[in-house]
């Protein structure tokens, strides 16, 4: 796997309401609903807890320079 920060740049949700979206533009509300029911496995299940640590704690911000980036 790639840089986890980039991928979360790359990787787009793959099915529920948020469908589409990439993993770093999902809403706080989502990533915490999964934290509470749980991850999917694998590396959908590891990139969604990352979101959910970097929302969780004021950090989505980092992300910013990687976009900046064109990614």
């Amino acid at each position: 796997m790639s840089d986890p920060l980039l991928r979360l740049l790359e990787v787009e949700m793959p099915y529920g309401k948020y469908k589409g979206t990439l993993i770093a533009d999902l809403p706080g509300n989502y990533l915490t609903w999964f934290a509470r029911e749980g991850f999917p496995r694998g590396e959908l299940g590891q990139l969604l807890a990352l979101m959910h640590e970097l929302d969780h704690n004021g950090m989505r911000q980092l992300l910013a320079p990687l976009r900046s980036q064109g990614r």
